[in-house]
């Protein structure tokens, strides 16, 4: 049977790829592709790309050789890469791989029903990586929400970041930081809540700094007020943070307002002074340990995660023993821990005191360990405890849905005939390596 044309898009990396795969998809409708979820089935793939970790980088490499083999099968195909990867790369990107079609960095992604076009009527692959300091994020309500957008939505509020930090690209590939204009955000989310939304995401690489480019007139913890007052919102997240811009109002909006769940995710990094500065973090481990005491005064119930790199250049035991003591006495609910990789151009590449390849495993393979220990503590203290559970929907056990808690950890329990976004009270009856178990709670049982 003849369909219209079709676009796949495999994303790598964080959320705010995520939420920019999920405007590229509300583009390729206005070009004519309507989404699948089969490669094998598209006219258009689109790979949306990280180059945070060495890792994601290859995965993408991978997957782009392959779809080469599928383009000399299939000469139709086109092949579009966005993300880090495409802004850092450019033409050398398609110079590597000639089947490539379209690489769009951050900004180029809101030119791509135009691209598309000019692809289909004949035209040459094109590099979209131009990253104008005037750029202003485009007003674009999403396409879907007409149908139904789901329960949970992820906005993003600025993009790019100023702070340098020594191992990252992310000033690089994204550029300097640009606020969204609060208008155009309360647009989005009062569309999107209009629609069904019940949880909303902000998105930044440093959402603590959004204001402070000077375009706009409040600061984040204003615009945090002004989002938790649209109708029909339940329960309100951002990430990521960066702790240096994490300040006292922003801490005591965690006990003001009632629909902003009480997780952060707050990078650490590491434990060590010596290394935060080496890494140009610009707080100290007392700093950072300051911040936590306040928020959990504000907020004593508070899930904190975190993301630390081991193996830094220059990291000695003694520095690694710091973030351990460090990882202990925060006792976080979750971590993203990772051996460190060169991303060049960050200032890290070209430190000469690398640790070996061995040591960064062993001292993974340790804090790893210890986290996944703290985490399982973590989990123990809430067996017993009647929690309100978003439900997100089916688990992959029959009878069974899944769900998540306001510190945003998952649960599985037993429930039929409810609705995705539905809260329901679920007394935890058992505390996994990753999730909770339990079951809806009703009075008298």
């Amino acid at each position: 049977m003849k369909h219209g044309r079709r676009v796949y898009i495999e994303t790598f990396g964080c959320q705010m790829n995520e939420r920019d795969s999920a405007l590229m998809a509300d583009l390729c409708q206005e070009a004519g592709y309507q989404p699948t979820a089969a490669m094998g089935e598209a006219d258009l793939v689109i790979i949306n790309t990280c180059s945070v970790r060495r890792k994601a980088e290859e995965k993408v490499y991978s997957l782009l050789g392959r779809l080469g083999q599928s383009k000399r099968r299939r000469p139709g195909l086109k092949v579009a890469v966005s993300g880090c990867v495409a802004q850092q790369e450019g033409a050398a990107l398609c110079e590597r791989m000639p089947h490539v079609d379209l690489v769009l960095g951050p900004q180029g992604i809101y030119r791509l029903p135009a691209l598309l076009r000019e692809l289909e009527a004949g035209g040459a692959p094109r590099v979209e990586t131009a990253l104008a300091a005037d750029f202003r994020i485009p007003m674009l309500l999403p396409r879907s929400a007409g149908a139904s957008p789901g329960h949970k939505a992820f906005v993003t509020i600025m993009q790019g970041c100023n702070n340098f930090c020594a191992y990252c690209v992310v000033p690089y590939t994204r550029g300097r930081e640009i606020s969204r204009p609060a208008d155009d955000i309360l647009a989005e989310i009062e569309h999107l809540c209009r629609h069904g939304v019940r949880e909303v995401t902000l998105l930044g690489q440093n959402v603590n700094s959004y204001g402070k480019d000077g375009r706009q007139q409040v600061d984040f913890p204003r615009l945090l007020t002004l989002v938790a007052a649209v109708p029909g919102l339940a329960r309100l997240r951002f990430t990521t943070s960066h702790p240096k811009d994490l300040s006292d109002d922003l801490v005591a909006l965690f006990a003001d307002l009632a629909v902003l769940c009480p997780h952060l995710h707050l990078p650490v990094q590491s434990g060590a002074n010596r290394i935060l500065a080496r890494m140009n973090r610009r707080y100290t481990r007392e700093a950072y340990l300051e911040r936590v005491a306040a928020l959990r005064q504000a907020r004593p119930d508070v899930a904190l995660t975190t993301d630390i790199i081991v193996g830094f250049p220059g990291e000695s035991e003694a520095d690694f023993q710091e973030t351990m003591r460090l990882v202990e006495e925060v006792r976080f609910h979750g971590a993203f821990s990772f051996k460190y990789s060169d991303r060049p151009p960050a200032r890290a590449a070209a430190m000469d005191d690398k640790v070996p390849a061995a040591t960064q495993q062993d001292r993974l393979a340790r804090l790893q360990a210890s986290q996944a220990a703290i985490t399982r503590e973590r989990h123990a203290e809430l067996v017993g405890q009647t929690i309100p559970v978003m439900a997100d929907g089916p688990a992959r056990q029959a009878g069974q849905w899944t769900g998540r808690t306001p510190t945003n950890l998952v649960v599985n329990f037993l429930a039929q005939g409810i609705t995705p976004g539905t809260v329901l009270p679920v007394r935890v009856q058992e505390a996994c390596a990753h999730s909770l178990r339990g079951v809806v709670f009703a009075a008298g049982t």
